[in-house]
């Protein structure tokens, strides 16, 4: 994994927009219609080319396929593993997103609700938001856990090394699926406890972490259970000691996952979900750091900019960073279409590489923000403000005599 070791490098939680005959088709394969598999190859193929040179005009360094492989950052996991089964949602799947806030402000997700859920605010214009709880068969584990994702996992990894070919990038990363954040998109029916659900998954998706580090691609493992569950239901039953048991457990299974990969290859992405929802009943970081950085990671992924958490940076005060990590603080959000201003930008990275040290720190976003902005523009705009934030933190950080404007 590439550190700033001489100006502040760039890079973002993963997901952008896809085009709309891609999604169409990806949508398509997902559905179980007919789809001209050599077809949709060349075109998630030309798409993640034309992605990754924009990423790369826009100054994003370590870039990504934009997710365009997969029905989505989560729900791909239902062609890479064996053991599963769709069957019709029960009463225990029901809305995923009640707990703490909607205890605190039931009218405003009664509206939210009438407006096809709360994953985005009825006041924000989305072109297909979701629909909860989930219509149609839902997938379910039904028996033992095993990966049949091999051809899919390698056609991921060589079609982001194809496409970043000829473009002036500083490092590759993919996302995958983490095992906590499995665990809660997944209903168990066969393993007799979550802790042993929660393993063979850590077990099973060993294969496709292995084979994205052992290409030389840096593996972004995608937890924003870690700190997002807090506030949901069942979790939100837990007092804090509790919470940090059923943490810890999963931090351990996620170690067993990683076991005998290089942590230096491995970031880790925790946030605190990315509905737009009052959110007042995050838990705090320095309730859970210090469980969260036993993960053998090398980078730590997470939300920083918006409204509830970016104050937080205040928590690596009191908090060491271990040595030889990477902290990739989100420096720019998905919470609006606003574009924030690069002098705002810097200030945070600026805020953060005082702390933990310049060569340390990783100028990202909050989560994926291709998908949950208005537009593409919008994604684009960001990163170039993201890029250009970057350089003036650079400035202030590596040449004494620079002034703040």
């Amino acid at each position: 994994m590439r550190r700033s070791t001489h100006r502040i490098l760039t890079t973002h939680g993963g997901a952008l927009r896809r085009p709309d005959d891609l999604a169409q088709l990806v949508s398509a394969k997902d559905r179980g219609e007919p789809v001209d598999g050599a077809a949709l190859r060349r075109r998630i193929s030309i798409g993640t080319k034309e992605a990754v040179q924009e990423q790369s005009r826009c100054g994003v360094d370590v870039v990504n396929d934009g997710e365009f492989p997969k029905i989505s950052w989560m729900g791909y996991h239902t062609t890479r593993l064996d053991g599963i089964e769709k069957k019709p949602p029960g009463k225990a799947n029901g809305h995923p997103l009640y707990g703490r806030d909607s205890d605190q402000f039931p009218g405003w997700y009664a509206l939210a609700a009438r407006m096809d859920g709360p994953m985005y605010s009825p006041m924000l214009r989305v072109d297909q938001p979701p629909a909860f709880p989930p219509q149609g068969d839902i997938p379910v584990c039904v028996g033992p856990l095993s990966y049949i994702g091999r051809d899919q996992a390698e056609f991921d990894i060589e079609n982001l090394k194809a496409a970043s070919a000829g473009s002036h990038v500083e490092d590759l990363f993919l996302s995958a699926i983490g095992p906590s954040m499995l665990e809660w998109s997944l209903p168990n029916e066969y393993y007799k406890t979550s802790e042993d659900y929660v393993f063979a998954i850590a077990g099973a998706m060993r294969e496709e972490y292995q084979l994205i580090t052992d290409a030389g691609i840096v593996l972004q493992l995608d937890e924003p259970t870690l700190t997002t569950n807090w506030a949901l239901n069942p979790w939100a039953s837990m007092n804090l000691e509790e919470y940090r048991r059923w943490l810890n457990v999963r931090v351990e299974a996620m170690n067993f996952a990683l076991n005998g990969i290089d942590p230096g290859m491995v970031r880790v992405h925790f946030c605190w979900g990315s509905w737009h929802a009052p959110h007042s009943t995050d838990i705090p970081l320095s309730d859970v750091l210090d469980v969260i950085l036993k993960l053998n990671v090398g980078a730590f992924s997470f939300e920083a900019s918006n409204p509830r958490h970016a104050h937080e940076w205040r928590v690596w005060e009191q908090v060491k960073l271990p040595e030889g990590k990477i902290l990739i603080p989100g420096v720019i959000g998905h919470f609006s279409d606003y574009i924030e201003h690069p002098e705002l930008i810097a200030d945070r990275i600026v805020q953060y590489a005082k702390i933990v040290g310049r060569e340390n720190v990783i100028a990202g976003t909050d989560c994926g923000i291709g998908s949950r902005v208005g537009h593409p523009e919008v994604c684009w705009a960001k990163f170039r403000a993201l890029a250009e934030g970057a350089r003036l933190a650079s400035k202030r950080l590596w040449e004494p005599s620079a002034t703040h404007a």
